[in-house]
């Protein structure tokens, strides 16, 4: 019996040693919806419920070599960026990504939910100047769009203006995650022309850990198999809504979405 591969999505990532966000969060995310992951590991993080208590880069000729091995023998339908750390690190993977041809999500780290760095302060023009040029969407949320362009959301009404900010950097489409601000979670896609606004129902839950990891991971799954940016999307945010909702404690600070509540149900 002749069995088909299921599409490629790639994460170049960091590794959350407590399973949550990271590396981790994107192959279960992958594995959800029913793509083959494979991962590029940036960085080691000491991390747990209560936060990052440390993280360590890769050299960049590693990070190299695990793109060059991937994507020269296996290639990718779509990829997936989070955690990157350093300068040199990011312009390493901007530089590999910048010939492939398949959708590059990129998700801006700069900081996990427990507001440990995760970015150096340096790095940060590198972002900027490499590697959202060669992104297909950027997926930052409200202090990742400070960060990056200096803009201050305060409410809805300041998310266009944001999403422009972030477009103007040079990707395709910005998704400007609204979840933050008070009321109903409003998130904004668009590439300069369209705009689409997704809610979403907002869940009395505190376990939320790696729900950025899981929607960018989402998006670029849903695009390896097919869907145009603003149906990716949808459902990814469909996908994440879901998973926040079943969101569980573990250890004794803020536990993980669940990434199996499709499995679950």
């Amino acid at each position: 019996m002749t069995v088909s591969s299921p599409p490629r999505v790639l994460t170049v990532a960091g590794s959350d040693s407590g399973g949550g966000a990271g590396i981790q969060a994107d192959l279960k995310t992958m594995l959800a919806l029913g793509v083959h992951g494979m991962s590029v590991i940036a960085a080691v993080t000491a991390q747990n419920s209560l936060g990052v208590q440390g993280y360590w880069e890769l050299p960049p000729e590693a990070v190299r070599a695990q793109l060059d091995s991937v994507l020269g023998d296996i290639g990718a339908q779509a990829v997936k960026t989070g955690m990157l750390a350093s300068a040199v690190l990011v312009e390493t993977v901007a530089e590999a990504l910048s010939g492939v041809d398949a959708p590059v999500v990129v998700d801006p780290v700069g900081v996990s939910k427990h507001g440990d760095a995760l970015l150096a302060p340096e790095a940060v023009e590198t972002v900027k100047s490499r590697l959202l040029p060669v992104a297909t969407v950027v997926t930052p949320n409200l202090w990742e769009v400070s960060q990056l362009t200096g803009v201050k959301v305060e409410d809805e009404r300041d998310l266009r203006r944001a999403a422009d900010a972030i477009l103007a950097l040079g990707p395709a489409w910005a998704l400007v995650k609204g979840g933050h601000l008070p009321g109903a979670p409003v998130d904004l896609l668009t590439d300069g022309d369209r705009e689409f606004r997704f809610t979403a129902e907002r869940h009395d839950n505190r376990h939320t850990h790696g729900t950025g990891c899981t929607l960018a991971s989402a998006v670029a799954s849903w695009l390896a198999l097919g869907e145009d940016v603003p149906s990716a999307v949808g459902k990814a945010k469909e996908y994440v809504t879901g998973a926040i909702a079943r969101g569980f404690a573990l250890g004794a600070g803020i536990g993980p979405v669940d990434h199996a509540w499709r499995q679950r149900a």
